[in-house]
């Protein structure tokens, strides 16, 4: 009997170990790069909303997302429920922030703008009639958003439409709505105040001139494999 209790003891000590390398080597989120300078969004959206909003917003995602990781992982190796419950809000939370703005940035670009082209045109105009109904919609939906939180262009891909969503705080649209993620605007305060104020409608008119439609289109491709 004592053999064997020694056994279980040396199996879970084992298990400890390992769940400890695992959660060591696991690779830690990092801030995504941008593609192009904080200015160059400019007049749609300034140097210094994009500089605040990638290099202390995002990366506050990011690093409590790791910090949270590792106490989840030291829960796991525990078994210890109760913290891991504990621990969801804090997982969906930052990582939704983490998710969202790394869309978020790719969906932008200076040389963004005007219409969409190919099968995302003909896509949105199946779906909503026309490219200016589904701005006004999308639009209309993120401006309507109470408190912070984000407008969505997603695929429903089991229908294979395109839908408009919105989601409150960070909550990830794929989590959320199980919608797959193709154009993301940003309606928390942090993504305009300093330039638009409160006037959260012009921020929103105003991205339109900025957002990366190849990328939209590469992640409708992307969606639909």
């Amino acid at each position: 009997m004592l053999c064997r209790v020694g056994q279980i003891r040396r199996c879970a000590a084992s298990l400890s170990q390992t769940l400890n390398l695992v959660a060591a080597s696991r690779q830690k989120h990092t801030l995504p790069d941008l593609t192009y300078d904080y200015g160059a969004l400019e007049p749609s959206i300034n140097a210094e909303i994009m500089q605040l909003h990638h290099s202390k917003h995002h990366v506050t995602y990011v690093n409590n997302l790791n910090v949270t990781e590792e106490k989840y992982q030291e829960a796991l190796a525990k078994g210890d429920v109760t913290a891991q419950v504990a621990l969801q809000p804090a997982l969906k939370f930052n990582g939704g922030g983490h998710i969202n703005h790394s869309i978020f940035w790719t969906n932008l670009s200076p040389n963004g703008g005007g219409e969409p082209q190919g099968e995302l045109m003909e896509a949105i105009k199946r779906d909503f009639g026309s490219f200016q109904k589904m701005k006004e919609r999308m639009s209309a939906a993120t401006v309507a958003v109470q408190g912070s939180g984000w407008g969505w262009l997603g695929l429903d891909k089991e229908s294979g439409s395109l839908r408009i969503a919105a989601c409150a705080n960070q909550d990830p649209l794929h989590g959320t709505t199980g919608l797959i993620p193709l154009l993301g605007i940003d309606v928390w305060e942090h993504a305009y105040y300093l330039q638009y104020k409160n006037v959260r409608p012009d921020y929103v008119k105003a991205i339109w001139n900025v957002i990366n439609w190849e990328n939209v289109s590469e992640r409708l491709q992307n969606a639909k494999k």
